[in-house]
């Protein structure tokens, strides 16, 4: 049985949102009849496992500094065999997925990140797969992978990837578009940005997937704050809306400081979803879940969101936003629609500077895989004109 908390931040709290403090009757009446919704609030065993044999096993890894892990890259398709040496440098993040940490190759001295996970053996590691399909500006890249195992026998998955310091738009665009991919974890800390070029790279894909319309895909997934509602719902058969969702969550704290849902279960992730844009209607929790039917909510009023905000904001940004926040997920903008929004009408700006005075990093250097199919107002409106001289193909193919 799912709760919603009623302690600090929960429903029926003074915690406020840009100053708005929803304390009401209705709120509270909202909260305790939550307590008996069937909301999934806990972990289901993930069944969505790839089955594949068993890969060549590399002895011996540890993310101690100063441990040197020796692994050999190469020997398909003609390619020679290399051996490559890195020097675990320190541990730079952790979680329930295992740990990242930064090492030093001692071959070319090239620094990277690697990210150990544990592995079963029986099954092939779906985020290996993902990250091999791979290959954007956007994403961080995957430059080899080996496994090791421990004294105790244990096998793990070892990820050599970008290393970067600490537009997800055009990142999202790519995997959902020309890959089929939809991520189910897109968060803050999710999103690397280089602090002297502030190109961003998406990471960690040890939650994606790949969908499949007609197949079901476990609901509990995505970070709290972060969740779309109809993940909270129960759907089972979502699409890469939830992607959508979770990046307007995103860019809403990037307005605000801080999250905008910050829901401390599952059930009162919701209660803080309804505090702000308002009660569903049965239209809309329908479309968000056709198998839930259970329709006893208070009528909340959506809150305005320049007093969410509490600043003035370009109409532009608030605009955006709103078509994040669509409980219909089939309403909610897309990603390529996100990237050619007025919002971002800055960016094609020319003389448009990084606040370091520099140029932007590389913004329109798309792929044709990324424009296939993309009616030619659209490639015109995405792409200003003086990117369009300097890409031979886009030139070639925009007139």
């Amino acid at each position: 049985m799912a709760s919603a908390s009623l302690g600090h931040g929960g429903v029926g709290s003074s915690r406020s949102v840009g100053g708005f403090n929803e304390s009401s009757s209705s709120v509270d009446w909202l909260g305790r009849e939550m307590l008996e919704m069937r909301l999934r609030d806990k972990v289901d065993h993930d069944d969505e496992r790839v089955s594949d044999s068993e890969p060549e096993i590399v002895h011996g890894v540890g993310a101690e500094a100063g441990h040197v892990i020796r692994t050999t890259i190469g020997g398909r398709n003609g390619q020679s065999k290399q051996t490559v040496s890195y020097i675990a440098e320190h541990v730079v993040g952790t979680g329930s997925f295992g740990t990242v940490f930064q090492a030093k190759c001692r071959e070319t001295g090239e620094i990277v990140a690697i990210k150990k996970v544990l592995q079963d053996k029986r099954y092939k590691n779906r985020e290996l797969q993902i990250m091999q399909m791979l290959d954007h500006p956007n994403v961080v890249a995957l430059k080899h992978s080996f496994f090791s195992t421990t004294d105790k026998d244990e096998l793990y998955l070892n990820l050599v990837l970008d290393f970067v310091p600490e537009t997800i738009c055009r990142a999202l665009a790519y995997i959902h578009n020309c890959i089929g991919i939809c991520h189910r974890d897109i968060k803050p800390q999710n999103l690397l940005v280089n602090p002297h070029t502030h190109q961003l790279k998406l990471c960690d894909f040890g939650s994606a997937k790949v969908l499949v319309k007609g197949e079901p895909n476990v609901s509990y997934i995505c970070s709290r704050y972060y969740r779309a509602p109809e993940l909270i719902f129960g759907a089972t058969e979502y699409t890469t809306a939830i992607d959508i969702w979770s990046t307007g969550c995103v860019m809403a704290e990037l307005l605000l400081g801080q999250p905008l849902f910050p829901g401390e279960s599952g059930v009162d992730q919701l209660v803080e979803i309804i505090k702000v844009l308002g009660t569903p209607t049965r239209e809309e929790i329908k479309c968000m879940n056709p198998n839930y039917t259970e329709f006893r909510f208070p009528q909340i009023k959506p809150h305005p969101w320049h007093k969410v905000f509490q600043k003035r904001l370009p109409p532009e940004a608030v605009d955006l936003v709103c078509r994040f926040f669509q409980y219909s997920p089939n309403l909610r903008c897309t990603a390529l629609e996100a990237c050619v929004h007025p919002f971002f009408d800055e960016l094609r700006d020319p003389s448009t500077r990084l606040p370091n005075g520099r140029p932007l990093p590389p913004l329109f250097n798309f792929k044709p895989q990324e424009l296939a199919g993309i009616p030619n107002e659209t490639v015109q409106r995405l792409i200003p004109e003086h990117a369009r001289k300097q890409n031979l193909f886009m030139a070639l193919n925009t007139h």
